[in-house]
């Protein structure tokens, strides 16, 4: 399999995954600024449960999407932090694109009413 296609298999992607990749996007953060970025940030408006949100997590992680990485000024060993891989870089930016193409394509169809 290609690397295009092993990201075009990723998508589309979920409302959650889409919004905690954008929420990791500027750089790794704890789980629970991720939750708060989802919850409250310009792409808020989900309000996923901690469960479901750590679940999605650890899906992103077998997928290659996200890392876990270590806090250099915390000794909380219980307390984790996440960064968005090269991958996850790729099939953001590719959801992006596909989501502007439907936008343009939604636009112009009801340009067309």
């Amino acid at each position: 399999m290609s690397h295009r296609s092993d990201i075009e298999a990723l998508l589309p992607l979920t409302p959650l995954t889409l919004h905690i990749l954008v929420a990791l996007a500027p750089g790794p953060i704890h789980g629970y600024a991720v939750i708060k970025a989802v919850r409250e940030g310009p792409t808020g408006g989900m309000n996923p449960g901690t469960g479901t949100f750590y679940s999605a997590i650890r899906r992103m992680e077998q997928t290659g999407l996200i890392g876990e990485v270590a806090e250099a000024d915390s000794d909380d060993t219980r307390r984790r932090s996440y960064a968005i891989t090269d991958l996850g870089r790729e099939v953001l930016g590719a959801e992006s694109t596909r989501l502007q193409q439907v936008l343009d394509a939604a636009r112009a169809a009801t340009a067309a009413l």
